[in-house]
């Protein structure tokens, strides 16, 4: 028989002998009995904090990877399945702004085309400002020099021409009916006079003054559009000479809306769209003087030395306007010649004649044949679509415009088709 366990002897539940020894509270141990601490020498403390530091700078861990399919796009959304009202609001919201940047374009289509004018002589421009820089000259002393040189000789040309210039139109003016009945003196002339009365129709529009009624609108209006042009000029010569002293600047900011990847490739591109309008500029400056000169000295030789120099600048205003211009200034010029004589007024349009094919197969091929590499047909389209549009200024700027849009064709649309 089993004797009973002695009540003295069995711990009692929930006292400390009763629970596991895994789950009995270790008694905190005394100050005097734990053991002593290793104490680190006194050039550790720093290497400690060293560690510190290390452990909080290292590299946070990359992201995990996320599921594979999740990196599928998903499908577009069809529009049947959009808000019409959100639609037809977005579809009026971008036909309003649309209509108000064409309406904003329109309003300030003079302001942008005098910019667009200003940039492109100050690009004609900058080849002189080049040349003092590559001999030497400082880049702000080289604009200055090339500006301040523009603004003299425009100054001293029309302190020059200006007086004499407008004693020749107002002879030219008042004797105008007179060399109208010259040419009713000439047999053939008069015949056609007689059918088609054009040439009384021309003296009643001279002495009238009805030609400054239909193209201004009267005095005022001519006043108006005197003061415009005038406005219009000074403006032109203060953009040309801000953007020829900040034309680094300015191409640089254009680079730099490229990537950086391809930002190598849109500097040689946008330097060669910059080099060939410059080279049009410069060149056309150089053609228009050259036409201007010859005109000059022709109507001396033939006796019309009295209005040799007005002709002259006419000649020189028409010879801006590509293709129809020198021939709107041998017209003007050939009914004063034939006014004087049969002979002058022959020999004129022979001369004018022969120049216009000196100029189009010997000069501008010469002068052009880097800065501009347009077909025939393109340049006849583009100058008398930027003169419609535009005016003079139009037609002047079209040419370039049309040789930049070539290049970028040859040299972006292309390759980019050829590797499709």
């Amino acid at each position: 028989m089993t004797p009973a366990p002695d009540d003295s002897t069995v711990p009692a539940a929930g006292s400390p002998e009763s629970e596991p020894a895994a789950t009995r509270p270790v008694p905190p141990r005394s100050a005097a009995s734990a053991p002593e601490a290793p104490r680190t020498p006194p050039g550790d403390a720093p290497r400690r904090w060293w560690r510190r530091l290390r452990r909080g700078s290292q590299a946070t861990p990359p992201d995990p990877r996320p599921d594979p399919a999740l990196d599928q796009a998903p499908p577009p959304l069809s529009l049947q399945y959009r808000n019409p009202f959100q639609i037809g609001f977005l579809v009026t919201l971008g036909g309003l702004l649309a209509f108000g940047m064409l309406a904003a374009l329109s309003a300030l289509q003079s302001v942008v085309l005098m910019g667009v004018l200003s940039l492109f002589l100050a690009l004609g421009l900058n080849p002189a400002v080049e040349w003092f820089t590559r001999r030497g000259a400082p880049s702000g002393l080289a604009v200055a020099i090339v500006a301040l040189t523009l603004v003299a000789l425009l100054v001293l040309g029309a302190w020059a021409v200006l007086p004499l210039l407008t004693e020749q139109v107002n002879a030219l003016v008042l004797s105008f009916p007179a060399y109208l009945q010259g040419l009713r003196e000439n047999p053939s002339v008069a015949d056609l006079d007689a059918q088609f009365q054009l040439i009384n129709r021309a003296s009643q529009a001279l002495t009238s003054g009805a030609w400054v009624e239909g193209m201004f609108g009267g005095i005022l209006g001519a006043g108006v559009a005197i003061a415009n042009v005038l406005f219009s000029a000074f403006v032109t010569l203060v953009l040309t000479l801000w953007f020829l002293a900040f034309l680094p600047g300015i191409k640089n900011t254009i680079y730099q809306l490229a990537p950086a990847s391809r930002r190598p490739r849109v500097r040689y591109l946008a330097g060669e769209v910059f080099r060939r309008i410059g080279g049009y500029m410069s060149g056309l400056f150089l053609v228009v003087s050259l036409a201007a000169g010859a005109a000059f000295i022709f109507l001396n030789l033939v006796g019309l030395g009295s209005y040799s120099l007005a002709l002259a600048v006419v000649v020189a205003g028409f010879a801006f306007i590509p293709l129809v211009g020198p021939t709107i200034a041998m017209l003007i010029v050939a009914v004063v010649a034939f006014s004087t004589s049969v002979t002058t007024g022959v020999i004129t349009v022979i001369f004018f004649l022969v120049y216009q094919q000196i100029d189009a197969y010997l000069i501008q091929p010469r002068i052009f044949q880097r800065s501009v590499n347009v077909p025939g047909p393109l340049i006849v389209i583009a100058a008398l679509s930027g003169g419609i549009l535009f005016g003079i200024p139009g037609a002047l700027i079209a040419i370039p415009t049309v040789a930049s849009a070539l290049l970028i064709y040859r040299e972006v649309l292309i390759p980019a088709l050829d590797r499709a």
